[in-house]
């Protein structure tokens, strides 16, 4: 037998965000009814980053496929010209523990944790969102918004530029407008991205609360805490929102939850569920128009396992990929 190996030009020509986004959401409903395995992802720390590992093993929703993602997170790659985040998917057969395939994970990690967002936003938001806020304007602000895109009629947005020097917000604006014809405006004040928006994305690496104030019916996707210490949201708001995470073993110890609860600022208690068991069906989504809700992301490994299981079945119908004989 052989493995498969993709590339990250593949992955991308089979993972769309509608793709991703029905794929993702699969995922955590097969989740939410206990039809997934996940150990939480461990990490090993160096110097300048971290590296984590993820299993899953998924078998309910028409899935029955195992794997395990590594994943880095180097903040200081940019001067190696290298992403700051980058990884390689093993998917495994669970019948024997054949490795099916090497996948790149990088741009399939990206448009995942954009289709978990889109899936938070599908239950969480006003099913009348328009206008998005942004603090964060890189890469993931891209795959939120693209991902985002399928579930709501967002016509505009707002974007917060930290530095004046930077330049990432201008890039970020002019994507937006040409790809989707949006609005798209910018501020130096944080205040003026995190109100008045129907949905607001933070996928920065703060390791302080960072957003103060958003708007009564605000939904928040909170992307950037996922690691031990790392918070974007400040604590108030966290006390007045219905807060949902993708998984609790995770959330508690690496998402926005991990430090508020460290300080006993937040308790379990305060927690509305996990996003899975709303997509099944098992407990209740956005209650009303003025509620503010959060989705707390940290990336599952569920996502990972379901989204290498549609691409490496695509690839393989087409003939595509590259064969080897690792043994």
């Amino acid at each position: 037998m052989k493995t498969l190996v993709i590339t990250k030009k593949q992955v991308s020509g089979v993972l769309t965000p509608r793709v991703t986004n029905r794929t993702v959401e699969k995922a955590f409903r097969a989740y939410g009814l206990g039809q997934a395995d996940m150990p939480p992802k461990s990490y090993v720390y160096f110097k300048k980053g971290d590296l984590r590992a993820m299993p899953a093993y998924l078998h309910g929703q028409g899935f029955n496929i195992a794997g395990v993602k590594s994943v880095n997170v180097h903040p200081g790659n940019d001067r190696f010209g290298l992403p700051t985040v980058m990884a390689v998917i093993v998917l495994v057969d669970p019948r024997t523990g054949f490795p099916l395939a090497l996948l790149d994970g990088t741009h399939l990690t990206m448009m995942r944790t954009g289709g978990a967002g889109a899936v938070a936003i599908k239950y969480l938001s006003r099913k009348t969102a328009r206008v998005a806020g942004f603090v964060g304007s890189g890469i993931q602000a891209r795959t939120q918004l693209a991902c985002a895109m399928e579930v709501r009629g967002i016509t505009a947005i707002k974007v917060w530029q930290r530095n004046k020097s930077s330049t990432s917000a201008p890039e970020f604006c002019g994507w937006a407008e040409k790809t989707f014809g949006l609005q798209a405006s910018i501020s130096r004040e944080i205040d003026d991205v995190t109100t008045g928006v129907d949905i607001l994305f933070t996928t920065t690496p703060s390791r302080k609360p960072i957003v103060t104030r958003v708007s009564p019916g605000t939904h928040i996707n909170a992307i950037g805490a996922d690691a031990p210490g790392k918070q974007e949201i400040s604590p108030q708001i966290l006390k007045t929102a219905k807060i949902v995470v993708d998984d609790w073993r995770q959330a508690s110890h690496s998402g926005e939850i991990n430090v508020p609860l460290l300080r006993r600022q937040l308790r379990r208690k305060d927690l509305h569920g996990e996003l899975g068991a709303i997509v099944a069906g098992i407990r209740a989504g956005r209650a009303t128009e003025e509620e503010i809700t959060l989705f707390d992301s940290t990336g599952l490994a569920i996502q990972d396992m379901a989204c290498a299981s549609v691409v490496y079945r695509k690839i393989k119908a087409r003939g595509g990929g590259r064969e080897i004989a690792l043994f």
